[in-house]
């Protein structure tokens, strides 16, 4: 009865692709035999009568991939399955449509690797060795570690010369196919036989007649000697057995090196899989066939006797058809865009790596502007620093200026700690991280500032010295002023403390939730509901609605939380305890009658609430606070960490050497608020694009993030935990 119902299903398949040919594409002798194979295998299945209306599988031998999907976009072949990097080419070069993803028994995804023999290698001294890639823009062979040498700035571009040209100067010589056209360099350890005609020509070519071709390729150049370093991803890596295990050794990001066995920790990046392609016009047909031959040949096949679709070893080569790894095909829907089915974080590299053409140094920088303030700022910013193209580029928040930096919209912006956290979920990385001490100044120069100690700032918990019934402890039904959504000192670190009788600081992890059932209502920018009440919006060019979570919003930030707390320029829509940062506290108080916003008041007016219970003066935080918070941090994307970094280092030169400079980096108030880029307490940026979020962070603070995340529910996190592939 199970055959027959796998009769049934499959018979349901053949009758939705009747009267249909399928014309797979193939690169070798060998991936011709096992299609023809596979072809044999399907009228064997099938009974007579359903055989003249099978869509009968022919094989199409190209010359390469990039032959393949100049056929199918022709109509002279209809189906190939490709490395992502390839397939992402497909699409945006030959309009074609992706119809399977590969599945790997361990994920959705492979992990890029760099191989050696020599246990004396390292990841920073590859340049002058000799390199083995699987094939050019493959995910682990080409696109991952290339930007991985790029982030760490072990590779550079010129903007007078395309990537390949650089990658072939950088490396003594390569092999990596498919790359004869951009940089000859790139081929010269390729064995593939040569000739004058294009059709014996093998030399160089993405397919198996280069002995060097692909993941195993690339192994294959490794072992014999002819390269140092191979590049492949972590599935190849099963093909070498127990006795070569020992020999070979994987270089990682520190600079140390690990057994192969420790890919999941010791390895360059992740990417796609590959996936299967064809015409927009032909993808329903290739989803119906692509399932019917799962369904009788895959790893669980009813005719996997008869022949194995994912395994090669009967042909004399490995990958051929798809990969050897593949655990299942899943199906592609036709509303998904590549950016979906590779990855936003994937697309954004290739786009970086200039694999549309554009030069990564010919496109201008783009920064992340949250208000029409903040847009003011950057472009006289942009101005001061004609040398090196900076553009402005408006969002709604810092959790907007994350999403659009993941889908390459914009490329960098200074985020508070916990955004900075959100940002390391979504795939950026730190590059810079303000520096609010006096170290810096010391150096006449500022240049690449490294320090081991990262000064931090505190949140305080602020009210009118009038307001004398106004303490920690004794907070419900009160109206709340915080700086925004997601803040350290507006959101995070108030709901740790007893801030009510019934409220003692443990009740709730969902900072939000807190504030929500505590306060009668307030202004916490970002937020809905009561917590929105108070808010103002903004006027002018700044005009918004009430509530952003930006400087248009005018009781946003530190600045917006004081302004909300002594009520508006009219005496109205005013809170009793405002949530903010020390480090402006005082400034802020005298640009509320500078600025025109409050007469008289001074920081005489004013008190904190400790977590005591007790009221302090302004100048006893450092007692009186309701926490540590890390610095802000630069975050982009990892292959444009070393342009940012020379941007801000250039950004920053006239602080030291032209102090007298009109445009002053950490400085906001002739744009009408404070820290606008980046805090007004800056003093220098400190470099560290080496150190990861936790260290940056903290542990403590990380741990509380941790925490908090994990029972608090956020938009931007489910945006980025959706684009990230897995592995098991």
């Amino acid at each position: 009865m199970r055959g027959l119902h796998s009769l049934l299903v499959f018979m349901a398949f053949v009758s939705c692709i009747r009267a249909k040919k399928m014309r797979w594409c193939t690169v070798s002798s060998p991936e011709q035999k096992k299609c023809a194979e596979l072809a044999k295998a399907l009228v064997a299945v099938l009974p007579p009568a359903a055989v003249a209306d099978f869509a009968r599988l022919s094989c199409i031998r190209a010359s390469s991939t990039g032959d393949c999907m100049d056929r199918i976009k022709a109509n002279r072949a209809d189906i190939v399955s490709l490395d992502a990097g390839e397939v992402y080419s497909a699409v945006k070069q030959f309009d074609l449509v992706t119809v399977a993803k590969e599945i790997y028994s361990e994920g959705s995804c492979v992990l890029s690797v760099a191989v050696v023999r020599n246990s004396s290698l390292a990841v920073q001294s590859l340049q002058g060795l000799r390199s083995c890639h699987s094939g050019v823009r493959w995910t682990a062979g080409w696109s991952i570690p290339l930007g991985f040498l790029l982030s760490r700035n072990y590779l550079s571009w010129s903007k007078d010369h395309p990537l390949s040209q650089e990658v072939g100067g950088f490396f003594s010589a390569s092999c990596c196919p498919g790359a004869a056209a951009m940089s000859p360099a790139l081929c010269t350890l390729c064995q593939g036989q040569k000739s004058f005609n294009p059709q014996k020509n093998y030399h160089c070519e993405t397919s198996q007649n280069e002995p060097f071709y692909s993941n195993q390729g690339a192994l294959r150049c490794l072992r014999s000697g002819a390269g140092d370093v191979a590049f492949v991803d972590h599935l190849a890596l099963e093909s070498i057995d127990g006795i070569d295990r020992d020999m070979f050794r994987l270089l990682c990001p520190d600079g140390t090196q690990a057994p192969v066995s420790r890919y999941r920790s010791c390895n360059l990046g992740r990417g796609p899989g590959g996936a299967v392609v064809t015409r927009y016009n032909f993808r329903k047909v290739s989803r119906k066939f692509l399932l019917a031959v799962q369904l009788l040949f895959g790893r669980h096949g009813r005719e996997r006797q008869r022949f194995q679709l994912f395994s090669s070893d009967a042909f004399g080569e490995s990958d051929l058809l798809f990969r050897d790894s593949t655990h299942k095909l899943a199906v592609v829907p036709d509303d998904m865009d590549v950016s979906q089915v590779l990855g936003l974080d994937y697309v954004a590299l290739l786009k970086g790596l200039g694999h549309e053409g554009s030069s990564l140094e010919d496109s201008v920088m783009r920064w992340c502007c949250i208000s029409h303030a903040e847009q003011k700022k950057c472009e006289q910013w942009a101005l001061s620093i004609k040398s090196d193209p900076l553009v402005c580029i408006r969002a709604a928040s810092m959790r907007d200026c994350i999403e659009k930096i993941k889908r390459n919209e914009v490329d960098a912006v200074s985020l508070d700690a916990t955004h900075s956290y959100i940002a390391g979920k979504c795939g950026l990385v730190p590059v810079v991280t303000e520096y609010y001490g006096s170290k810096c100044v010391d150096d006449k120069r500022g240049l690449h500032f490294e320090a081991d100690v990262l000064p931090s700032l505190v949140a305080v918990a602020l009210a009118k010295r009038s307001s004398r019934n106004v303490f920690m402890g004794n907070l419900e039904g009160c109206r709340s002023c915080h700086s925004y959504l997601y803040s350290p000192a507006g959101w995070l670190l108030p709901y740790r403390h007893a801030l009510s009788p019934t409220h003692n600081g443990s009740s709730s992890c969902d900072p939000t939730r807190v504030y929500k059932e505590l306060f009668w209502k307030g202004c916490l920018p970002g937020s809905v509901g009561n917590l929105c009440k108070v808010c103002m919006g903004g006027t002018g060019e700044a005009a918004t609605k009430r509530c952003t979570d930006n400087h248009n919003e005018r009781y946003y930030g530190n600045m917006g939380a004081l302004r909300c707390l002594v009520g508006d320029p009219n005496g109205k829509s005013y809170g009793d305890v405002a949530f903010l940062e020390q480090h402006n506290l005082l400034a802020n108080i005298l640009s509320l009658s500078s600025g025109g916003w409050a007469q008289g008041w001074t920081s005489s007016d004013f008190e904190l609430l400790c977590g005591d219970g007790r009221r302090a003066t302004l100048s006893d935080w450092e007692s009186c606070n309701l926490g540590v918070i890390p610095p802000n941090t630069i975050m982009t994307r990892p292959v444009l960490a070393a342009r940012v970094y020379d941007l801000l280092m250039k950004s920053q030169e006239p602080l030291f050497l032209r102090p007298n400079t009109a445009f002053k980096l950490f400085e906001s108030e002739q744009f009408g608020e404070s820290d606008l880029l980046f805090k007004d307490a800056t003093n220098c940026f400190v470099h560290t694009s080496h150190m990861d979020l936790r260290s940056i962070l903290g542990e403590e603070f990380h741990s509380h993030l941790e925490n908090v995340f994990n029972c608090t529910h956020s938009d931007i996190l489910e945006f980025c935990n959706q684009d990230v592939c897995s592995i098991f």
